[in-house]
């Protein structure tokens, strides 16, 4: 080759500094050297999204977990209390059958219609306690603003008796464990 074809053609003439020769990505030679960077980048981002969605999928489980014991609870309070509202306008008809038993038991005069009258009021009892109504005790205890309410004070007539319920108006009632009605109290002091 003579000098004016190696400058027109710098490619024979062995001179290769203007140009890259292994530019070819897939050519023999180069294909590991770029290659073990990108796989352990690769495996870094793979790491982190496994480690995102693990903690993503933990949160979810502890969320529905949560939302299944609350909703467990609501469905057991709902269960025991359903019929509140029935049994609280009830009580109303309960404590008329107390006043009308008190009169009952001071006239003698009716006899067998008193033990007709007396047998509703016990099976109205019985069928209320069946349901998980129980009446709160007040007499002779201590003074409670969460299951008393205090209609009026008087003195006490005894020492023992000063912040004690010394009369019961009107009775509380339980459902279930849970307060529906307070007692309507007469306090000592």
């Amino acid at each position: 080759m003579n000098e004016k074809e190696m400058q027109e053609n710098p490619e024979m003439n062995g001179n290769t500094a203007e140009f890259d020769i292994n530019a070819d990505e897939n050519a023999a030679g180069t294909s590991h050297l770029n290659d073990p960077v990108t796989e352990e980048n690769k495996l870094g981002k793979l790491e982190e999204e496994l480690k995102e969605q693990k903690d993503k999928y933990l949160r979810l489980m502890a969320e529905f977990d949560n939302f299944r014991r609350r909703t467990a609870k609501e469905r057991i309070d709902l269960m025991q209390t359903a019929g509140r509202d029935v049994i609280v306008s009830l009580l109303d008809v309960l404590d008329d059958c107390d006043r009308a038993e008190k009169q009952l038991q001071n006239n003698d005069a009716l006899g067998a219609d008193k033990e007709g009258v007396l047998l509703v009021f016990n099976k109205l009892r019985s069928a209320l306690q069946s349901k998980g109504v129980k009446p709160l005790e007040s007499v002779h205890t201590d003074f409670d603003v969460e299951k008393h309410e205090a209609i009026t004070e008087i003195p006490a007539p005894a020492e023992e008796l000063k912040g004690k319920v010394i009369d019961e108006v009107v009775k509380g009632y339980y459902l279930n464990d849970k307060l529906i009605r307070f007692a309507k109290v007469v306090v000592g002091k």
